[in-house]
């Protein structure tokens, strides 16, 4: 753990052994500066910071010690008080180019060496690493940004003495959500977002939802993950199964089930047909559950050089975990893992299966995984087995039922009316063996003519016409399809209507033939 408790405790045992250099590896030097200027009271020990904007001030009465605002003139002066007197500490905030062998990382070590004789402390607040043979003089400490037990006390203390002012609804309950949605974000952040829901004078149970917005508009322009605009309508047709699943699962994501010793949902692995809306699910459960969505490209992150890929990995999902709770798309996740399998690319494939297994079985922040699969024999083994995502759903190709929900709602979108229930029948019929993507394509298709030559010349043998001229998947490889879905039978769950209940109607697909007609 690497909470402030632990960074206190720790920091105030390597000043009593007066070790010589200290990091403390952290974005946020406030509070870090919090810590030492508490052991400096507690312990009574002189501490002194610097800045590049005020000099070398006393950590506890802020008094100017020394105006050189430059980093060598902040350690010329450390280096003349150390000499002077003993046990003296000095923290410096702001240096560059520690994390290599360069005259500022030579000074520093300089400094360290000296310091050894008089009982002198170095530390250094960076969120880099640091030179190998300079950080090897001392100790590192890690100091994370708050963590919910930590967000929650903030909350608390900003809120409570408005109690009684004006309107709060939040409880306990309400409180812990809102340290849930906010852990991963900086202290200062975090007051910053709460200060702004007192303004309003009032703090109301919805304001949650707002908590997410804000999160999200922190982490606005972050590397390693993409964040992808969602609307408010996205809408899945079919796939009843993989709703209900949603629905059963939601209240879990924000929850604190650390008492009952569970986890919160970790994601689904959606594998099935191309084009049967598996890539639109990821963005219709951020949206069903408000939740803002960011996706991992997989094959942008490989390198090429000896365990660049690893660490491009891990600082991605390093970045999901800050901008948690969101929904995380990884589409096609199998070509980014392929290789895992053989050994074609000296083993990077299957460490990169082994760390995004790692932390998805180890992570505790909120980030639910929507991965998607076409090439199923391209899956590695691993990643299918029991408890690594919460539930392995099957997508299917749409039954008749479905079909008949998917034209209506693209109809209805694109045309901005109602469709004849004699007419949805019929393409209904005729649409046997469409995937999803088929189906749009048909239906933008008469959009499109619509907008170009009116919504007049739009008749019921236009849409059977478009409808009759698309080729669907299910015909031009049906060997693929059947292997897909004989694979799915057996090891997923069906995310749309049991099997038995396609079997008779998809069984047929590959027999179904006919004229294509000209659109004219």
């Amino acid at each position: 753990m690497n909470d402030l408790q632990t960074c206190l405790t720790t920091l105030e045992s390597y000043l009593k052994a007066r070790i010589p250099f200290i990091s403390i590896r952290t974005s946020e030097r406030s509070r870090a500066l919090e810590v030492a200027a508490q052991l400096s009271h507690e312990l009574n020990i002189s501490i002194y910071f610097h800045t590049i904007s005020q000099g070398t001030r006393d950590i506890v009465s802020n008094r100017l010690v020394n105006d050189d605002r430059s980093i060598m003139g902040g350690l010329d002066f450390a280096n003349q008080k150390i000499a002077q007197q003993q046990n003296l500490t000095f923290i410096f905030t702001e240096v560059q180019d520690l994390e290599e062998d360069t005259p500022t990382s030579r000074q520093f070590q300089d400094l360290a060496m000296f310091a050894t004789q008089t009982g002198g402390s170095i530390i250094v607040i960076t969120n880099d690493p640091v030179w190998g043979p300079l950080q090897r003089l001392g100790m590192s400490i890690t100091l994370d940004p708050p963590n919910e037990d930590e967000m929650l006390e903030l909350i608390q203390d900003q809120i409570s003495p408005y109690r009684g002012e004006f309107e709060i609804e939040w409880g306990l309950e309400e409180e812990k959500q809102a340290a849930a949605i906010l852990d991963g974000i900086s202290q200062i952040e975090a007051e910053n977002v709460i200060a702004t829901l007192l303004a309003n004078g009032a703090i109301r149970n919805e304001d949650l939802t707002q908590l997410m917005h804000a999160k999200d508009r922190i982490f606005a322009d972050i590397s390693g993950i993409e964040r992808v605009p969602i609307r408010e309508d996205y809408q899945i047709g079919g796939l009843e199964g993989l709703k209900r699943w949603l629905e059963a699962n939601e209240k879990l994501l924000t929850a604190d089930l650390r008492e009952r010793g569970i986890r919160p949902p970790r994601g689904v692995l959606l594998v099935g047909v191309p084009g049967c809306g598996k890539s639109l699910s990821a963005k219709a459960i951020a949206s069903l559950w408000n939740l803002p969505l960011y996706r991992l490209d997989l094959s942008t992150i490989h390198g090429q050089y000896l365990g660049q890929s690893e660490g491009r990995l891990k600082e991605a999902l390093a970045t999901a975990d800050h901008v948690a709770p969101c929904v995380l798309w990884i589409d096609e996740i199998e070509k980014g893992l392929a290789g895992a399998t053989g050994s074609g690319d000296g083993g990077t494939s299957t460490r990169l299966v082994g760390q995004f297994l790692f932390w998805l079985q180890e992570s505790l922040a909120r980030v639910f995984v929507v991965a998607t699969a076409n090439d199923v024999s391209q899956l590695p083994p691993e990643l299918l087995r029991r408890g690594r995502f919460d539930e392995l759903f099957f997508v299917d190709l749409p039954n008749s039922k479905e079909r008949e929900e998917i034209i209506r709602i693209y109809v209805e979108k694109g045309l901005r009316r109602e469709i004849d229930q004699d007419l949805l029948d019929k393409l209904v019929q005729i649409s046997e063996g469409f995937a999803g993507a088929d189906l749009e394509a048909a239906v933008r298709d008469v959009v499109k003519q619509a907008f170009i030559k009116g919504d007049d010349s739009v008749t019921d043998q236009t849409f059977i016409n478009y409808f009759e001229n698309v080729v669907p998947l299910s015909q031009t490889s049906p060997e693929q399809i059947d292997f897909i879905r004989n694979w799915g039978r057996e090891r997923a769950v069906p995310a749309g209507k049991p099997f038995e209940e396609n079997q008779t109607e998809q069984s047929s697909f590959s027999r179904r033939k006919g004229p294509r007609n000209v659109i004219v």
